[in-house]
């Protein structure tokens, strides 16, 4: 479960995790689910890696990502009220993300941690992102188990559910793969690379972004900021290929937005540039270069 899906449960907006939208939660007795976790305390930080917290964190992981809640009781896996968790530092919070890289195998990375509320009322939101690197394993001695989110339950994976799951980790990859490849031969085509030379970079991200599709407005944004965030590492004794698009009125394409070139003039062909924002967060960029 993400922030998103907790404000649709309770019928809001989007927006980010508070304190209100917590104490609401809990006031309408929201029902754990394979991506939501109800915990009244936080796990001790003193052998923290022995701890259930990476057994919480896999289980997450290779459910497809959630929330696990720190300050909230639960009665029949329902909230039922908000307890103090106590002091939580960042000393802690190191803690738990270091557990989840080295306490699982392969490593938990982007662990997001949330400190909410004031002393007496203070909660503690880990989110775990979605894996495509599952199965997440958890090891006791000599012993390692796959868990994994049945519905509210933590149950350790069958033979065939984690040999599924490698076969899907394969098939990401490959996948993957393709998908640059395909974007590649995408933004490479049409240039007349026989006469000049192009740079031609695409990126793709692990999780594809799959919530919606890009407005104008958005993608705009996106190819400005991406603008601005290049010129505070590039040279600016050169040009970078983002200063010669189109960034405020990106054309719609197949399933992504396409900035046209600027760089018409027969002095300023040389700075000729594309860029495009893929709905599902790909990104390519092709520039003639002298």
């Amino acid at each position: 479960m993400t922030f998103t899906q907790l404000h649709r449960a309770l019928g809001l907006g989007p927006g980010p995790l508070t304190t209100q939208l917590l104490d609401e939660a809990v006031a309408a007795g929201v029902v754990e689910t394979d991506g939501l976790d109800w915990k009244s305390e936080l796990p001790p930080a003193k052998g923290l890696a022995g701890t259930d917290f990476p057994k919480d964190v896999a289980a997450m992981a290779n459910t497809g990502g959630g929330l696990i809640v720190y300050g909230v009781t639960e009665s029949q896996k329902a909230a039922a009220e908000r307890v103090d968790v106590g002091g939580f530092d960042e000393v802690y919070e190191r803690s738990l993300r270091s557990a989840a890289i080295n306490a699982i195998s392969p490593p938990v990375f982007g662990l997001a941690v949330h400190r909410l509320g004031s002393e007496g009322h203070r909660a503690v939101v880990v989110e775990v992102p979605a894996s495509v690197d599952g199965p997440h394993l958890i090891y006791r001695n000599e012993y390692f188990g796959a868990p994994v989110r049945n519905d509210a339950d933590t149950v350790g994976m069958k033979e065939r559910q984690i040999e599924a799951m490698y076969r899907a980790r394969f098939d990401e990859r490959r996948h993957s793969a393709e998908g640059l490849d395909n974007l590649y031969s995408e933004a490479a085509g049409g240039r007349d690379a026989a006469k000049r030379a192009w740079f031609v970079a695409v990126a793709r991200p692990r999780v594809p972004r799959l919530h919606g599709t890009l407005t104008r407005e958005q993608a705009s944004a996106v190819f400005t900021e991406a603008a601005q965030s290049a010129l505070t590492y590039a040279d600016r004794r050169g040009m970078h290929p983002l200063e010669n698009v189109n960034a405020l009125s990106p054309r719609p394409g197949l399933r992504r937005w396409v900035t046209a070139n600027t760089a018409i003039g027969e002095r300023s062909l040389w700075r000729e540039a594309w860029a495009s924002l893929h709905h599902d967060g790909s990104v390519t960029i092709a520039t003639f270069r002298v």
